[in-house]
């Protein structure tokens, strides 16, 4: 996908992605008023100044460690909606509870995900890709699980970028006592490795681009969600430590439009109790008739308190379970992902989401987990009660 085409593609959905790991200069210059653009600096640092960069996110809060295993999943019921032909497919990453000193390294990326990222935004001469793919994170793969029975959280990226963007998030999740499934939903990424050495790249930015509505995108990762529920959960799970998973427990939480497609997976499958939108115009209108009491959270950079996203005061009022609209002040569109953790290390900080990165990810875990805790383990959470003086940036809406 070209560059001019990711403009055009941002500028039709600046409320619902803005562009991610834009460059400074013509990228910062290309994206849509409203667009936020991470690492969008004073100047990016040369790649020699990058060479050898170590970026390593920050470590999981939890007691345990976090096993990490891969799993591609095809759905022969269903052709493809973007490649129009063949069955669809998903790439998910499942991380859980692990003992401690098992397992083997992980890998952030593949080179060949992080070049075309890099490429589709410009920043190729700035960042090289063995700087990117290497990422530090804090799981191990294969790890020998703690034997349990937890929670399942389903985590759905942003559009046009990797499952692999929610990784600080999903480790923190793990490591309080989770089992996580990050989704990459095949021609939603600029690029995602699948078996076969195939790299599938963004056929879905044409359709949209084209014109095709972005509900399309969150209904079609809803029925992607029911269908990965039904591989974990099923009574011949794809997955050897499946029986880890509490089927009476299931929730959901997405990036951008994958927080627009928790909402979408909610109102189809009564089977994800609950879910949590992070800063995505939600493209899928709530039922009318509401969730079935079921909670929501909407977590929102520091635009996105009412009148700053019409959808979000459109289906505020339909929401009718436990339901909390929390933003963060000096946050952007990215600051629930990855990306200002990376940015950060590199020197490449938004200016116009100045909440620093170790800060972003600490927030971030923190308000997901303690929805999480209360609402799939019953234990009650104060810090979603309102205000408080440990977490100042936190801004509770009520309209």
């Amino acid at each position: 996908m070209n560059r001019r085409r990711t403009a055009s593609a941002a500028a039709l959905l600046a409320l619902l992605l803005p562009l991610p790991l834009a460059a400074a200069g013509t990228a910062a210059a290309a994206a849509p008023s409203g667009v936020t653009a991470p690492f969008a600096a004073a100047e990016a640092p040369s790649a020699a100044e990058n060479r050898h960069a170590t970026v390593e996110l920050p470590r999981p809060t939890g007691r345990f460690s976090v096993g990490q295993e891969t799993l591609h999943l095809v759905d022969r019921s269903r052709t493809d909606p973007w490649a129009r032909s063949g069955p669809r497919e998903l790439m998910v990453t499942l991380r859980y509870p692990a003992q401690r000193g098992t397992g083997g390294p992980v890998q952030y990326l593949t080179a060949e995900e992080a070049r075309l990222l890099l490429v589709d935004r410009g920043l190729e001469a700035a960042i090289p890709v063995e700087t990117l793919a290497g990422t530090a994170g804090h799981s191990r793969s294969h790890a020998r699980p703690v034997a349990g029975r937890y929670p399942l959280v389903v985590l759905s990226p942003g559009f046009t970028v990797h499952r692999s963007t929610l990784t600080a998030l999903a480790e923190d999740l793990a490591s309080r006592g989770y089992v996580v499934a990050a989704v990459d939903h095949a021609y939603e990424s600029v690029g995602t490795a699948f078996p076969g050495g195939r790299v599938l790249e963004c056929k879905a930015c044409d359709t949209v681009e084209a014109g095709t509505p972005m509900q399309a995108v969150s209904d079609n990762r809803a029925r992607d969600v029911s269908f990965l529920l039904d591989r974990l959960t099923g009574r011949h799970p794809a997955w050897c430590h499946a029986g880890l998973i509490d089927q009476s427990r299931i929730a959901m939480a997405g990036h951008s439009i994958g927080g627009a497609s928790a909402l979408a997976a909610m109102a189809a499958d009564p089977r994800v109790r609950a879910g949590v939108n992070m800063d995505g115009g939600l493209a899928t209108p709530a039922p009318g008739n509401g969730l079935g009491g079921r909670p929501f959270m909407l977590l929102g950079a520091q635009n996105r308190g009412p009148g700053g996203n019409p959808s979000w005061d459109r289906d505020w009022p339909k929401l009718d379970g436990w339901k909390r609209w929390i933003t963060f002040a000096d946050s952007g569109h990215f600051t629930f992902s990855d990306f200002p953790a990376i940015a950060e290390q590199l020197g490449l900080p938004d200016p116009e989401a100045p909440l620093p990165g170790a800060r972003s990810v600490e927030l971030t875990r923190s308000y997901v987990g303690a929805f999480f805790d209360q609402h799939l383990k019953g234990r009650p959470q104060p810090l979603l009660d309102g205000p408080s003086p440990q977490t100042p940036e936190a801004r509770f809406h009520t309209p």
